[in-house]
């Protein structure tokens, strides 16, 4: 069993505020959660910038990545106005 932990590190330079920010990450973590992942927005002070880190079960590092590209092209469809990118550890 393989425990695949990803944090997504988001720019965002059209938003102006924690509220702004607090919108697209909750947009992002409602999407996210239709993978039957365990979502959790990490975010600091700083609005134009958000992390996410969610947490995943794969029966293998194969199918561990297979997964992550579904979520990766989900993000790059629904939330291409914005840059991202995936830090990913498995275990």
């Amino acid at each position: 069993m393989i425990i695949c932990n990803c944090i997504l590190h988001i720019d965002l330079p059209y938003v102006q505020s924690l509220k702004g920010r607090r919108s697209v990450t909750n947009s992002m973590k409602e999407k996210l959660k239709a993978f039957n992942l365990s979502v959790l927005d990490i975010s600091g002070e700083y609005a134009k910038e958000a992390d996410i880190a969610f947490v995943f079960l794969s029966q293998n590092s194969l199918g561990a990545a297979q997964y992550r590209e579904k979520i990766e092209k989900m993000l790059e469809r629904n939330f291409s106005e914005y840059h991202f990118s995936l830090e990913y550890e498995e275990i």
